[in-house]
């Protein structure tokens, strides 16, 4: 193998990425991630989910490096394979949030007829999201009542992320949890 890299041909930089050598992985980024980028900033205009998105690629290619064989295809096709996961992964998340609220606030509504349920439902809502810490509370609220993306919100409170999401994540356990007592009767 050549020592330089920009001397490398796409063929010879996909064998010597293949062999864990992190400099090799470092060209790699450098010649396709605009391409990875691209595709992620097409599907997700946000500069922010689209640069997480790439991260994530070239992380999940460096992990699964093992995998890659380039009889199969060139290093760049494989890479674009990967991109389309995680685009397909990050719009199923986002709708499984979504979903996931969805259902911890309809789901009382409907089978509660009785108003003091209901109104013990918004008062449980509303004094949970109260009890949550900073930042929790400012994420749950953008991303379900003012209909936020998660890259908007890390956008609007200065936060990465990754802390977005595992605040969410977090957020919405709490809140199920604590509807579930309400529903079975326990303080």
């Amino acid at each position: 193998m050549n020592s330089n890299t920009a001397e490398l041909d796409d063929d010879e930089l996909a064998l010597a990425f293949s062999t864990g050598d992190q400099f090799y992985l470092a060209e790699a980024y450098r010649r396709w991630s605009p391409l990875v980028y691209g595709m992620a900033r097409k599907a997700f205009p946000d500069t922010h989910e689209a640069e997480d998105i790439t991260q994530q690629v070239f992380v999940s290619a460096w992990r699964g490096r093992a995998n890659y064989d380039p009889r199969y295809g060139s290093l760049a096709a494989w890479l674009v394979g990967i991109t389309r996961r995680r685009i397909a992964d990050r719009y199923a998340a986002v709708q499984r949030d979504r979903r996931s609220f969805s259902a911890i606030v309809a789901q009382p509504y409907q089978t509660w007829v009785d108003e003091e349920h209901r109104l013990a439902l918004r008062l449980t809502l509303q004094s949970e999201l109260a009890r949550m810490n900073e930042p929790c509370r400012s994420i749950l609220r953008l991303a379900f009542f003012e209909g936020c993306t998660h890259s908007q919100i890390a956008s609007v409170l200065s936060l990465p992320l990754g802390t977005v999401k595992s605040h969410i994540k977090r957020g919405l356990r709490l809140l199920r949890a604590r509807l579930e007592e309400v529903e079975g009767g326990t303080p």
